[in-house]
């Protein structure tokens, strides 16, 4: 099954902005509890930033939303999988 058409609807500027949201979330409240939780936090804000930025909600601004916030804690995973693996070399 192809879902490379998924890319079309991630949006930069959310990926980044749910990203550096995420990464501040994950270092600031020490307690574990909230680990869980970043994936959904992300995926609302995404939905509610892409809303703010379109004016607008139909099911493509929140496939838009969604996709960029948990893309956004995907690409934390593997920049923090990719800095650890370095760091042991």
């Amino acid at each position: 099954m192809d879902i490379t058409f998924l890319t079309e609807y991630a949006v930069p500027l959310i990926i980044g902005i749910c990203l550096c949201l995420g990464y501040i979330l994950k270092n600031v409240i020490a307690a574990d509890k909230i680990n869980k939780y970043i994936p959904l936090i992300m995926g609302v804000t995404g939905v509610v930033i892409n809303i703010w930025m379109n004016k607008t909600f139909t099911p493509t601004i929140l496939l838009g939303g969604l996709m960029s916030g948990l893309t956004s804690t995907g690409l934390y995973e593997a920049f923090k999988n990719l800095m650890v693996t370095k760091e042991e070399k």
